[in-house]
């Protein structure tokens, strides 16, 4: 009888504790992914009394502690959720060459967090201290031998075309390329090498801690050569033994082409299907879908991809450079994608450079602990830009600047992080404008520098060409008048929004201004598509929206002893013109980049087309 009345009594507790009298169940399938599939599906049945905060949380790998997941998700997504039976749908995740889990929790209604860790919004996080379910593992096929997160760039040399690309080992790998209608046994075969970096490169939290830590796999660099100008080549990447990428074609670099088209934005970020510590931005996936848009409708003609600054904001959480980079891969895949680097993937105090001005200003923790190892590992850009000094820098600046030959260059673009004009009212920000205004400003009106394009603010602004903070042509389409127009386009995703200068005339009104010299300013989610001639260079905002033109601006191009005007610019420049020359990305961004971000909390509809109207207007 002793048995019997011991099982008596530990059925009361339960049923005193409220604990269900069956087992909860948790299933994702399918068990293994592949390179096609869409979708994970998470079923879960009787959740005995469930409640609206139970949720289900991601990890990889799953040795992982309970506090150190991914994300979750909240059961009541479901809308079968209150039965204590349901199901969720989870987008395609990216490969992090390691299994999935899923692990389900209680939260009950009017129970307090326990975790210390909250999200940017400083709501609670969840505590993973009531676990009623664990689902198997769901793991690629392959087990990350396979190459993932492709994007193409330039190298030094016009004949060249860079590949990178991870994987979960540093086993051999290759570049197979050739060009389009030859023979499949007709490719060409180019070595490729492989480094990585530790949890104990890392300089603080989170990016050093296990719950922002994850091995970031071994990115592998080959380099495609001896291509043939202006035509498409097809390639792939891998090996025999770990398997092979699908194949994907790119147009070569063509020095001599007729036009030259890049889309450019910046501060894109990272969106994942999951509540995480941040909010993720579901606009730069609307990004991607409208340049991909644009590059089919290109066809045969080259472009690039140019991303200023602010990359993934993983901000210390490995996984969303994963995220990221298959986010992009459509695009990058196919077209060289450059990057400047940002406060998001640099900025720490105790980052080792800082211009003296700026010691007390910048002090922030933008880079979650990555202090730049991520970004510079995972892209590899054309130059050598890495200075120390800020002087270092300056006379790279200036050096890089004279060597372009402008009988073959019309127009330089000069892009940046922080922007040197802009009507976003940071207060710590006007020492660094003031110091490039002095020091750069100058070197951008002597060198006839055409346009400069920056990031970091999430709105897109053009201003007027300015000099000394004179305005110097009001239109929207002129002959370059002796100094840079400036055009800030971080408007690709990222949904912190920057304040604007209050309006003296209406202290307590919630009216944004928008001084003479801003030509055009928009809320509007976006991307820009310059396209450049031997006579003009035209930049146009595109927005999410509707895929439409917003703003335009035509700058023509005034070579020293012509007419100025249009109809007789660059008369006697020869054919073979480089007809832009997209400058100082990776340099600046040195420069620029290694300095504190900021952003409002401030949700905006990306459903809604809001251009900020001119003050007066």
């Amino acid at each position: 009888m002793l048995p019997n009345v011991t099982f008596f009594f530990l059925l009361v507790a339960n049923l005193a504790a409220g604990e269900p009298t069956s087992t909860t169940t948790l299933t994702a399938t399918p068990a293994t992914l592949t390179k096609s599939y869409s979708a994970i599906t998470l079923q879960w049945s009787n959740l005995a009394s469930p409640s609206p905060l139970d949720y289900v949380a991601v990890y990889s790998p799953p040795s992982s502690g309970d506090l150190d997941y991914l994300g979750f998700l909240f059961l009541n997504a479901s809308t079968s959720w209150a039965t204590g039976t349901g199901s969720l749908t989870l987008p395609r995740l990216p490969d992090l060459r390691a299994p999935y889990h899923f692990r389900l929790f209680r939260w009950p209604p009017g129970e307090l967090s326990k975790n210390p860790r909250v999200d940017q919004d400083g709501d609670p996080l969840p505590d993973a201290s009531r676990r009623a379910a664990v689902s198997g593992n769901v793991a690629y096929e392959g087990s990350g031998a396979r190459p993932a997160q492709l994007h193409l760039a330039f190298t030094d040399e016009a004949d060249e075309m860079r590949v990178m690309f991870v994987c979960g080992d540093d086993g051999r790998r290759f570049v197979r390329y050739r060009p389009a209608g030859l023979r499949e046994e007709q490719w060409e075969e180019s070595p490729t090498v492989a480094t990585t970096y530790e949890r104990r490169h890392m300089c603080d939290y989170p990016a050093n801690d296990s719950v922002g830590w994850r091995h970031p796999g071994f990115v592998f660099d080959g380099v495609m050569k001896g291509l043939q100008p202006g035509r498409r080549y097809l390639y792939k990447v891998g090996s025999d033994s770990g398997g092979w990428s699908e194949t994907y074609s790119f147009i070569s670099r063509d020095t001599e082409a007729n036009e030259t088209t890049a889309f450019l934005f910046g501060d894109l970020g990272t969106y994942v299907p999951y509540n995480t510590y941040f909010r993720t931005p579901y606009e730069s996936l609307s990004t991607v879908k409208w340049i991909l848009r644009d590059l089919e409708a290109l066809g045969d003609k080259p472009a690039v991809v140019s991303h200023i600054g602010d990359i993934s904001y993983a901000k210390g959480y490995a996984w969303l450079w994963d995220h990221f980079f298959e986010q992009i891969e459509p695009i990058a895949a196919k077209t060289p994608y450059h990057v400047c680097i940002g406060n998001h993937e640099y900025d720490w105090p105790s980052q080792p450079w800082k211009p003296s001005w700026a010691a007390n200003i910048y002090n922030g923790k933008d880079g979650g602990g990555e202090c730049g190892i991520a970004y510079s590992i995972k892209f590899r850009m054309p130059g050598n830009s890495s200075f120390p000094t800020g002087s270092d820098q300056y006379n790279f600046v200036k050096a890089d600047l004279e060597r372009v030959n402008r009988s073959r260059t019309p127009f330089i673009v000069f892009q940046g992080h922080r922007p040197m004009y802009t009507s976003s009212n940071e207060t710590k920000d006007t020492a660094h404008r003031e110091q490039m205004i002095q020091h750069l400003e100058p070197l951008f009106v002597k060198h006839n520098v055409t346009l400069a394009l920056w990031g970091h603010i999430h709105r897109y602004e053009r201003f007027c060409p300015m000099k000394n903070y004179q305005c110097l042509n009001t239109s929207s389409s002129f002959v370059y008048p002796g100094a840079p127009a400036h055009v800030v386009i971080g408007m690709a995703g990222q949904d912190y929004q920057p304040s604007w200068e209050p309006r003296p005339d209406h202290p307590n009104v919630p009216i944004f201004p928008q001084p003479q010299r801003s030509m055009y300013r928009g809320g509007e989610f976006g991307y820009t598509k310059l396209v450049a001639t031997r006579e003009k260079l035209t930049l146009t905002y595109i927005g999410n929206h509707d895929g439409q033109a917003h703003d335009k601006v035509e700058i023509f191009s005034l070579q020293v002893g012509t007419d100025s005007t249009p109809d007789k610019l660059v008369s006697a420049m020869p054919k073979n013109t480089r007809y832009v020359e997209i400058a100082g990305c990776a340099m600046l961004a040195l420069l620029l980049g290694f300095m504190a971000g900021f952003g409002v909390r401030k949700k905006t509809d990306s459903a809604r087309w809001t251009p900020v109207r001119n003050e007066e207007s």
